[in-house]
């Protein structure tokens, strides 16, 4: 066969080390050597010995999702093989924590990660955001995790000198030792009078970076994910 579609641009190459890469800005490929998690739905293709299993809502926790707290149904890859993860071909990423890290990240943003990591469940209550408040994950150990963004992501820089302010529809997540806060960006009589529809933002202090995607999610994007 010819034509562009078959060139190498195109063409998958065998991995040459366990674990995970971007196989194009896509997709992320996994080399599985033991086992890795990864969210439901989100393999397109595999080859090896692989099983997968089922993990309900996360493996000892749940992953919620900002604004409407829903799960993200996770699951576990193990054998000995190659697979690959995409999720509504969003644009993938991977993040190095390495030991003594913690990353905060938004559970629908997660598409796999190292078994190497483990994660909890926090949140910055508030009023204003439906589910009660905004959920993350906080990722910990050493290990990697691919992310998928809706675009390209903005890394920002926080500082005790300039805290930054990102709408809580589009944060993907932040680096360890940020202190975060809901902060309102509105009066009470500004908001009756109509405002800018922009309430209510997720205000981060300290030492360290926030990721955001250029875009908010929409009532219709909630329910689809």
């Amino acid at each position: 066969m010819k034509g562009d579609l078959f060139s190498s641009q195109h063409m998958v190459a065998p991995a040459v080390e366990p674990g995970m890469s971007v196989e194009n800005a896509k997709c992320i490929k996994y080399a599985v050597n033991g086992e890795m998690y990864a969210r439901q739905g989100a393999m397109i293709a595999h080859r090896g010995g692989l099983q997968f299993e089922r993990k309900g809502q996360g493996v000892g926790g749940m992953l919620k999702r900002a604004v409407t707290g829903e799960g993200l149904p996770l699951m576990v890859v193990r054998g000995q093989g190659e697979v690959w993860f995409a999720h509504e071909a969003q644009n993938c990423f991977i993040v190095e924590v390495e030991q003594g890290d913690q990353f905060t990240v938004n559970g629908r943003n997660v598409l796999c990660f190292d078994s190497s990591l483990s994660y909890e469940i926090r949140t910055v209550k508030g009023s204003g955001i439906a589910g009660g408040g905004v959920f993350n994950s906080v990722f910990s150990g050493q290990g990697r995790l691919g992310l998928v963004c809706e675009g390209n992501p903005l890394v920002i820089p926080v500082s005790a000198q300039q805290p930054v302010y990102v709408d809580t529809d589009a944060v993907v997540g932040w680096t360890a030792h940020l202190q975060t806060s809901l902060h309102r960006s509105q009066s009470i009589g500004s908001m009756l009078r109509g405002g800018s529809g922009e309430v209510m933002q997720l205000m981060l202090q300290g030492e360290g970076f926030v990721v955001v995607r250029p875009s908010e999610v929409t009532p219709q994007k909630v329910q689809q994910h």
